[in-house]
């Protein structure tokens, strides 16, 4: 059991141990019509399969959210800052969508909510993205000076910072069982949207084609370090850091070294990145077996969530165990969850996904909470409204959100801090 644990329940965890869910800004908010995003949506050809809308209308219902969180029994919330909506235009910030922020923030503390905040969670502004977006030479000034103002305007309440969502993303998606025709539809959609700004090019953070992955990496590295900057001259005390997207990574059938090889391509800048920071935020949602080949298909008989991952509970451990021992820096886990229109396979994975993590705190793993995605059904980028994360379903045309079994059951753990 984990220093400090409660006693209550089978497997208690520490004193204050973060239970969250999670939720990003474009995913759920709707209309943000000044970021890149909304833009490729909203032009032919595109690679997505359906605008995002007016998707589950949090900008106006985020104190609903914020009462579901409540309900539930959680004591954390992760929400995105959209940065098109602070500057819409290159240089003209709006205070008005600071406000909006700002309330939220308060939001979360008048309900005993911790509000740990995303910087930018994939989404840009639409000038940002004309203007080269990260192979811009300015790009990461220009990150800081947005990461200053929301630090200035509402910091103060902050519970966690996070600078980027997944920013190692881009190379991950190689791994997973993507159609293949959609790094054509990527090409074309940034072409489209070159031609339609009358830019030399335009480069989203979302969309990303492979002779980009490396610039941008370099880039997103040195953004991330002057954002950190940036918000610790504003406030010192405040944790900062990223989340990153991580398979539990396996080998099998003599594949130790290609494992080995694909975690360095995945993962080895932003774990290193990550040692100057004062926490890692880890995301995952499926293992990935190596041979010496390459990547080996689920076993039979696994269950399986959208695209046909495995859900695998234990992965999450795998994950958390990996980057703390890879960066030495204590883990919060910013995600987790499954995409599945059969709750009864999110209602066994959570409590069994705990049940792991808590083994690798006993095993002295220092992780500082858990935020499950997502709150609700939401927006889930090329696949549109298909792929369902949430603990909450949505009705698109009412705006209304039902609980579904999986969010009594998580509500059940956070409120006894045991599994």
């Amino acid at each position: 059991m984990p220093a400090g644990a409660q006693s209550r329940g089978k497997l208690a965890f520490p004193k204050g141990f973060i239970w969250g869910a999670s939720t990003a800004g474009h995913q759920v908010e709707g209309n943000d019509t000044a970021s890149d995003t909304w833009f490729m949506e909203n032009i032919a050809p595109t690679v997505f399969k359906e605008p995002a809308g007016d998707a589950a209308n949090s900008f106006e219902l985020w104190e609903t959210d914020l009462d579901l969180c409540k309900a539930m029994g959680l004591n954390a919330y992760r929400f995105s800052v959209e940065w098109s909506r602070v500057e819409p235009e290159k240089g003209r910030v709006s205070q008005a969508a600071l406000d909006h922020y700002k309330r939220i923030v308060a939001g979360c503390h008048k309900r005993g909510l911790r509000p740990i905040v995303t910087y930018n969670h994939f989404t840009s502004p639409r000038w940002f993205a004309a203007a080269g977006g990260w192979l811009n030479p300015d790009a990461a000034a220009w990150f800081a000076a947005y990461c200053e103002r929301v630090t200035r305007a509402f910091g103060d309440g902050i519970d966690h910072a996070v600078t980027f969502n997944e920013p190692n993303l881009p190379k991950l998606i190689g791994s997973l069982n993507l159609p293949p025709q959609i790094a054509e539809m990527d090409r074309k959609t940034l072409e489209r949207a070159a031609e339609l700004t009358r830019s030399e090019r335009f480069v989203p953070t979302n969309v990303v084609l492979p002779q980009n992955l490396q610039p941008m990496e370099a880039a997103m590295l040195v953004g991330h370090a002057r954002a950190r900057q940036a918000i610790k001259a504003i406030r010192g005390n405040l944790p900062v850091g990223f989340s990153l997207a991580i398979f539990d990574d396996q080998a099998a059938g003599g594949g130790t070294a290609k494992r080995d090889a694909v975690r360095r391509h995945l993962y080895g800048a932003w774990l290193e990145a990550a040692k100057a920071d004062d926490y890692i935020g880890v995301q995952n949602y499926e293992r990935a077996i190596w041979g010496a080949q390459g990547r080996l298909p689920p076993p039979d008989g696994a269950r399986r969530g959208h695209l046909g991952a495995e859900v695998y509970p234990a992965s999450l451990a795998g994950a958390v165990r990996y980057a703390h021992g890879a960066t030495g820096k204590p883990v919060l886990v910013t995600e987790h969850g499954v995409g599945t229109d059969d709750d009864a396979t999110r209602q066994w994975m959570i409590p069994e996904a705990l049940g792991h993590l808590h083994k690798a705190m006993a095993d002295g793993v220092p992780v500082k909470g858990y935020c499950h995605w997502s709150l609700i059904d939401n927006f889930e980028w090329i696949f549109g409204y298909g792929p369902k994360f949430g603990l909450h379903s949505l009705d698109r045309k009412t705006f209304v959100r039902t609980p579904k079994p999986s969010a009594r059951l998580y509500g059940a753990i956070a409120r006894a801090n045991a599994v």
